[in-house]
């Protein structure tokens, strides 16, 4: 298959799992894999006072999960990773056309119970996507 994949990911397990997922996917279809973190707004907080400040933005965040959680994915893959502005599926799916990428990977949070009712990043990704959407199961029972 070969191309890229694209997985989303905040600080959650079950984006943890999704990534885990998406890397033995990458992995096994000789893909490359880009893993995104969306934020809203350019928000910041500075931290520390006069010449010993720090400013700490919703982007710097965003990018540091996707690194940590990038990083994770080992040697022997070819892991990229972004903080994309936008709602998260709205973010992904910018992201995949971006990269033409052959795949975007998903956990299914929110899809039992009432978040079926109240949406969820998976269901409009599935929806939306440009290229073939794989929802890895996040759940633990």
């Amino acid at each position: 298959m070969g191309g890229v994949i694209v997985v989303g990911v905040d600080s959650s397990e079950t984006a943890s799992k999704a990534a885990e997922c998406a890397r033995d996917l990458a992995v096994a279809l000789g893909a490359s894999l880009h893993v995104v973190t969306a934020f809203e707004s350019e928000r910041a907080e500075v931290i520390g006072r006069g010449t010993d400040q720090i400013v700490i933005s919703e982007a710097d965040s965003a990018e540091r999960v996707a690194k940590k959680l990038a990083g994770s994915a080992g040697q022997a893959l070819d892991v990229t990773f972004s903080a994309a502005r936008g709602k998260p599926a709205e973010a992904l799916i910018k992201e995949a056309t971006r990269l033409d990428a052959a795949m975007i990977v998903v956990g299914n949070r929110r899809m039992r119970g009432i978040g079926r009712v109240l949406g969820s990043v998976a269901n409009s990704v599935a929806h939306n996507a440009p290229c073939d959407v794989y929802i890895a199961n996040t759940y633990d029972d």
